[in-house]
């Protein structure tokens, strides 16, 4: 590949935005003045357009291909694993008269690449997203926005496919809801409804569940416990009480855990937060299980059921009282109103 002022490899641009692709000599020209345009990378890919492809594709959150749509979908496909992983593609004529969201349109922003691409071209943007096309809520990015975790994918997928099919859905919440789009109804009965909003894993026979970060997990551990034994302890706790893993918002435990090496790993695997409160903060809260060893030990009366609590923030329960694991004690809480409260930064790591 002969470099220009806009040409990179995926090599050296691991993590950046914009790749824009192109075969002809037309399609050079329109695909630099894009990658120009949209602050982008471009990238000949004549003669090694399978090898590009796969470059580009590990390395670029969103790709533009100035060339036919099915060489497009010939290469991607043995490329594809999830929309929620694969990147945007939008496929344009080499005369940038339609550009195509043909991947990823909603999560991956395809769709809006699609449009800033056609305002560049001058050209007409492309979508088939039945939301798009019939003026209805884009389910995920709504769930998206809401960090709502669907619990299965399939049932979700359908839930989507009724909303395009009826125009509405009806909801059930265990907590409360912001402003609904108008085609999202309240709804009264979890029997019944479309959709779920709960951090229960109870399962619904036509409902797709969709899991908020509504719980806080408290952790206690001794010096030198493993990733593995606190991620056992965690997901054993929640499938004991019936919790989705998915709902899981952030850990918190005792600053005296701040280095606590397997914690951390454990934090980092899962991509979650941990706050960290010291011992009087822990000691002043209230109604919990207090333990003399752990006062001996740390100074704190306790610390999975306190921290968790602390960490919910106002109006928390306790849904998971202390569980003792071999080198582990776990507890988890509910956030009161998950889907309206940002959790305080104090102690926040």
């Amino acid at each position: 590949m002969m470099p220009d002022s806009r040409t990179n490899t995926a090599e050296d641009s691991r993590g950046r935005r914009l790749a824009v692709l192109a075969l002809s000599s037309g399609g050079s020209t329109l695909g630099r003045r894009v990658a120009e345009a949209l602050d982008g990378d471009f990238f000949a890919g004549k003669g090694r357009l399978a090898q590009m492809m796969a470059e580009v594709w590990a390395s670029y959150r969103e790709i533009v291909c100035i060339m036919a749509t099915g060489i497009v979908v010939r290469t991607v496909a043995p490329l594809l694993r999830d929309k929620a992983q694969d990147p945007a593609v939008v496929v344009c004529d080499e005369k940038g008269k339609f550009a195509i969201s043909l991947l990823s349109g909603h999560l991956g922003g395809a769709n809006a690449l699609a449009q800033r691409v056609a305002a560049v071209t001058r050209g007409q943007a492309v979508l088939t997203t039945a939301s798009d096309v019939l003026g209805l809520t884009p389910l995920d990015l709504w769930c998206r926005d809401l960090r709502l975790e669907p619990g299965n994918k399939a049932a979700f997928t359908r839930a989507m496919g009724r909303l395009a099919d009826h125009g509405a859905l009806t909801l059930w919440s265990r907590y409360p809801l912001p402003d609904l789009p108008p085609d999202l109804h309240p709804h009264d009965d979890r029997t019944t409804a479309d959709l779920i909003v709960d951090s229960r894993t109870a399962p619904s026979a036509q409902a797709a569940v969709l899991h908020p970060q509504a719980l806080v997990v408290g952790i206690g551990c001794n010096r030198g416990t493993s990733a593995e034994a606190i991620a056992a302890a965690v997901t054993s706790t929640c499938a004991q009480h019936g919790l989705a893993a998915q709902a899981i918002a952030r850990l918190a435990s005792i600053d005296l855990k701040r280095d606590e090496a397997g914690l951390l790993a454990y934090a980092r695997a899962r991509r979650l937060g941990i706050d960290f409160f010291g011992k009087d903060a822990l000691n002043q809260v209230e109604s919990v299980a207090a333990s003399a060893i752990v006062q001996r030990a740390t100074g704190a009366k306790a610390v999975a059921e306190p921290a968790a609590l602390l960490a919910a923030g106002p109006g928390a329960t306790l849904l998971a009282a202390k569980m003792k694991w071999a080198d582990v004690t776990t507890a988890v809480a509910e956030i009161a109103d998950p889907l309206a409260t940002t959790i305080p930064k104090t102690h926040r790591q």
